[in-house]
């Protein structure tokens, strides 16, 4: 549904770059748009300027040589009605978005009037966005936090140009481990995270044009006093019925020791039509964050409104504003409550001077546009979130560590299993010398033998971390220990246990003389014992060396 009319307009756009303001009224501009949405927003401004003033007119463009600059340029809209009021309160307010420019053009224009003078006009492009999804989206750190919150990582990279609160215990509590490990070369970014955090936790990402900043909540905010809209404004209504869940859900533990089922239901489910989430944990609590969080997930979507304007409202409004219908019957479409309290979920706004004359590139602050202007509105309640198209960032990312155990000396390559207090899971520790030595936790596992071996991890041995977004894990083994590497030309194998060379067990296979030798030898300092097994020989030796 589109419906255009011809609306007179205040409307001023601010550029600033490299420290200085630019202002363009709306005499000057020929095009915008702005598409705003609960997460974020983008435009587009096509406007233009006059420079005589090297035939000696008054006009100059001041802005051309910062506009040529490859400096971050911050864009501030603002637009406002300029017709008679059509409620008694007589106050205009304007709607203000703020962002930063994404692509520029730049198109200059000779003109020859009567008398031959001439008169040069150049017409400025812009594209802009907001802060976080223009600069995030060019960010992929790969970075370590341990015992810290999401918050935490979220603040550390959200940069000077943006502006964030809080207000989600999710996000504000404090994790053993948290890894951000994006990779440009596969497309996820910052941005993406961030809204795959939001998403997979169900919580609530949300652009806040007041501060031209963004909150991160738990809920929407259904707080405050809904704005009355005038049917004087209003030009058309859509009522929209979004797609219905038809499924159920199944949350499945695939652990092999007390595996389970758990079933999530919604009455609008088609019988034998599910999606199933498998999981495998020891850990209860984190089967039932789970189901909870598919619980949540299964809250069908209401009816939506959309709204198509007629002229700009004298009090304007952004996306998260509550909003009431006229009370009128005619705008109760298909059974739409009259009192219904609506929140504004989108907002489209487009506008376009008809004429290109020059009387028109400079004057008033206000001008006449082609007017078109729509709004979706959700339902005060609604508990879907809408948000952006995102990538799943790509996990595990692999990175080297050191095998941590306070048992024994510093020198003693000891193991140690450390107990969860929280889970009552062991794990190793495993240092990460590239970021800052700070340790995480892997499972306490066979790994890649079968069970009837043991043989952990010692003190100091270099391993390869698999590192997940709140967990890691021990790929695989990187080195020797110290002592148990043998000479090429025996071609001999061996199995060193113990502490220390000095204090430890080696059983030992290779060949002299191209004859095979086995040796078991047991070393306390300057005690040894060994058996050996030689071409016709068998020693049995308990010794100890001498000084």
């Amino acid at each position: 549904m589109d419906t255009t009319f011809q609306e007179r307009l205040v409307v001023t756009l601010t550029l600033t770059i490299a420290g200085k303001a630019h202002e363009i009224i709306a005499g000057s501009i020929k095009r915008f748009t702005l598409d705003l949405w609960s997460w974020g927003l983008e435009g587009e401004v096509d406007f233009m300027l006059t420079d005589n003033s090297s035939q000696g007119g008054q006009n100059k463009d001041e802005l051309l040589p910062d506009f040529l600059k490859s400096d971050l340029a911050e864009v501030l809209v603002e637009v406002k009605a300029a017709l008679p009021e059509t409620s008694a309160q007589p106050t205009h307010t304007s709607l203000k978005v703020k962002g930063y420019v994404t692509e520029k053009t730049l198109v200059e224009d000779a003109v020859t009037t009567g008398d031959s003078d001439l008169i040069l006009h150049r017409r400025y492009g812009i594209r802009f966005q907001d802060a976080a999804r223009l600069l995030w989206r060019q960010h992929h750190p790969c970075a370590l936090y341990t015992q810290k919150s999401a918050k935490d990582v979220v603040d550390a990279h959200k940069g000077d140009k943006i502006q964030l609160t809080y207000d989600w215990a999710t996000i504000t509590a404090t994790r053993p481990m948290i890894f951000v490990g994006l990779d440009a070369q596969r497309g996820a970014s910052f941005y993406d995270w961030v809204l795959w955090y939001v998403h997979s936790h169900h919580g609530v990402f949300i652009h806040d044009y007041t501060t031209h900043g963004y909150k991160i909540t738990g809920a929407k905010d259904a707080t405050g006093t809904p704005m009355q809209l005038h049917a004087a404004n209003l030009a058309a209504l859509e009522l929209l019925l979004p797609e219905v869940i038809r499924h159920d859900v199944n949350v499945l533990n695939a652990i092999a020791v007390g595996p389970e089922t758990r079933s999530v239901t919604q009455q609008k489910a088609v019988s034998g039509i599910r999606q199933d989430v498998l999981l495998c944990t020891p850990i209860a609590d984190e089967v039932q964050a789970r189901v909870d969080l598919e619980t949540a997930r299964l809250k069908g979507r209401g009816p939506e409104v959309e709204v198509i304007w007629r002229s700009f409202p004298e009090k304007a409004f952004t996306p998260g504003a509550l909003v009431k219908l006229p009370a009128a019957e005619a705008w109760g479409a298909a059974g739409v409550a009259k009192d219904a309290t609506f929140r504004v979920r989108g907002l489209h706004l487009s506008c376009e001077v008809e004429g290109e004359g020059e009387e028109e590139v400079y004057g008033d602050a206000e001008a006449f546009f082609t007017f078109r202007m729509s709004t979706r509105l959700e339902p005060k309640d609604e508990p879907y979130v809408d948000l952006p198209a995102w990538q799943p960032p790509h996990y595990p990312r692999y990175v080297e560590g050191l095998i941590v155990s306070e048992q024994g000396a510093e020198e003693d390559e000891t193991w140690q299993a450390y107990t969860d207090s929280a889970t009552s899971v062991d794990g190793y520790k495993v240092k990460i010398p590239l970021y800052a030595d700070q340790i995480v936790a892997a499972p306490f596992n066979p790994n890649l033998l079968p069970g009837h071996f043991y043989f952990p991890a010692y003190k100091g041995e270099r391993v390869l971390v698999a590192l997940d977004f709140q967990r890691a894990w021990i790929k695989r083994f990187l080195d020797w220990r110290t002592g148990a590497r043998m000479p090429q030309d025996g071609q001999g194998v061996q199995l060193l246990v113990g502490k220390t060379p000095e204090r430890g067990t080696a059983i030992k296979h290779y060949y002299t003389d191209d004859k095979p030798v086995f040796l078991m030898q047991r070393t306390h300092e300057k005690d040894t014992q060994k058996i050996e097994i030689a071409e016709g020989t068998l020693l049995i030796q308990v010794k100890e060396e001498q000084s």
